[in-house]
């Protein structure tokens, strides 16, 4: 059984055995969702950072996800965002001047054919160049970075750790529970 604590912020297990005896565990909740109070970042910070390299729609987004919220304590939206632009004299986004094609990381994972996990693993292991603005912001992949050698060298060992029955697990609806 699971029972939650919400004062300790803690889940107490309790294992009953087949002997008739109980065990008792209290194992810490992380909590989810949470920007840590250390590294919040100031909404005029993000948008001197990222104000201009993205459209305002993403902006909003990205800060949301941050839990930045606007002095008045509201959530971003696209025109709250562009008028902290216009205030700080920043200029809106323009997609002419980009230079290099990026892609997010659910793109990448989309065309590459594999999971997500496995796109930030690539990331990590430094086969797969990707660039984040600041922390928590989304990161940026170049598109031309799929094509290179090192890429289809680390997607084809993600493959082959797949189980020989990947497509067949692949078409099931429900997942199967041992021992049920």
């Amino acid at each position: 059984m699971i029972d939650l604590d919400d004062k300790r912020n803690e889940a107490i297990v309790t294992i009953h055995w087949i002997g008739g005896r109980h065990t008792e565990l209290r194992v810490a909740r992380v909590r989810t969702g949470r920007y840590p109070e250390d590294r919040k970042p100031n909404a005029v910070e993000v948008m001197r950072k990222l104000g201009g390299k993205w459209p305002d729609l993403r902006l909003a987004v990205t800060m949301n996800r941050m839990r930045c919220r606007t002095p008045d304590g509201q959530t971003w939206t696209t025109v709250r965002v562009r008028e902290l632009r216009e205030r700080l004299g920043i200029l809106p986004f323009d997609p002419a001047s980009t230079k290099v094609e990026t892609i997010s990381v659910d793109e990448t994972a989309r065309r590459l054919k594999i999971c997500v996990g496995s796109v930030y693993l690539l990331i990590r292991q430094g086969v797969l160049p990707a660039t984040q603005l600041m922390p928590s912001a989304p990161w940026q992949i170049p598109a031309a970075a799929l094509d290179s050698e090192p890429v289809k060298a680390g997607v084809r060992v993600i493959v082959a750790r797949r189980p020989r029955n990947f497509a067949v697990l692949q078409q099931e609806k429900l997942p199967r529970l041992p021992g049920l």
